[in-house]
């Protein structure tokens, strides 16, 4: 398939980039979905307890999973995948589509563009998923009473999720949590589509492979997936945390106030080291989804730029 010519550019209209990035990332996020599950469980584990007072019902990536099989069915290691894609293609679509428009009017060009156009277009992005992102951590969570960590929600389905949401807490109680998700994403964002952007051009700098081959994309997602687990895994823990709270008849949160209020408990009571909770297996999620969500997005818009110009 022929590709644009050595070191041109790949243009693609944002419109198009909405589709190709939300197709790219719903692509990896089904082979992702079950560490997404174990990341959730992790991270709610111990919740503002101190460690060593409570019962680690998961202790690495590979139990985990084995103990959601057991408890949940093979089934369970893809609770909240419906929810999880709806997320997926919603944030990543106007992520991509956000950060497509800043390469055409040359803000990425600009010093320093690449890191402000992904946090920007993750800022949005988040906006936009956050309902669905509550959803899918909520059923995540969800599990058995033997080892059940965090808050459980009880919900039936992913529109009945919803559904109760909206009837017990109005549209913003859809939103509850972006207050966590917005520099989540943000600081998520900008790592990786920085650290994509010019990890590319280093390893084709580099001549490992020819410029047109699918493996310098592939090595620019495992250099970024580093960068991303590193930046976003406090934020990570933190977001979950939020999403996942029980709320009051107001709608206000039980455990959390907001972003800040439980970063300083988590440090408080947890120690500074449970904000880097589960930071191996958050890798072993982020890393895979980083690398075959850009890896697809940047085969897409190959794809795409053959069909436009033959």
């Amino acid at each position: 398939m022929a590709s644009p010519p050595p070191g041109a550019a790949i243009s693609i209209s944002p419109p198009v980039d909405f589709v190709l990035g939300a197709s790219a990332c719903c692509l990896a996020c089904v082979f992702t979905n079950p560490l997404e599950v174990v990341k959730t469980r992790l991270q709610l584990q111990g919740e503002l307890r101190a460690r060593g007072s409570y019962t680690r019902h998961y202790r690495g990536v590979v139990q985990a999973m084995v103990a959601v099989g057991q408890a949940d069915g093979l089934r369970g290691l893809q609770k909240g995948l419906t929810a999880g894609l709806l997320y997926q293609g919603m944030m990543n679509g106007v992520r991509f589509y956000l950060y497509s428009y800043a390469e055409d009017v040359g803000l990425t060009q600009q010093p320093g563009g690449n890191v402000a156009a992904g946090a920007i277009a993750g800022a949005m992005g988040a906006l936009v998923g956050s309902p669905a992102y509550l959803v899918k951590t909520h059923l995540q969570a969800q599990t058995v009473a033997a080892i059940a960590v965090g808050h459980q929600h009880n919900h039936q389905s992913v529109s009945s999720a919803f559904e109760t949401i909206y009837k017990k807490q109005g549209v913003l109680g859809l939103w509850r949590g972006v207050n966590g998700a917005v520099p989540r994403v943000m600081v998520g964002s900008a790592v990786q589509l920085a650290t994509f952007a010019n990890a590319k051009e280093w390893v084709k700098h580099k001549k490992w492979f020819s410029d047109d081959s699918w493996l310098v994309p592939l090595a620019g997602g495992m250099i970024s997936s580093v960068g991303v687990s590193i930046a976003m895994t406090p934020f990570d823990v933190v977001s979950t945390r939020l999403y996942n709270q029980p709320v009051d008849s107001e709608g206000r949160g039980r455990l959390y106030r907001g972003f800040l209020d439980c970063f300083l408990k988590i440090t408080h009571k947890e120690g500074v080291l449970a904000l880097y909770k589960g930071i191996v297996p958050a890798y072993v999620r982020l890393g895979p989804h980083t690398i075959l969500s850009l890896l697809f997005w940047e085969e897409l818009r190959k794809m795409t730029y053959y069909y436009q110009h033959h």
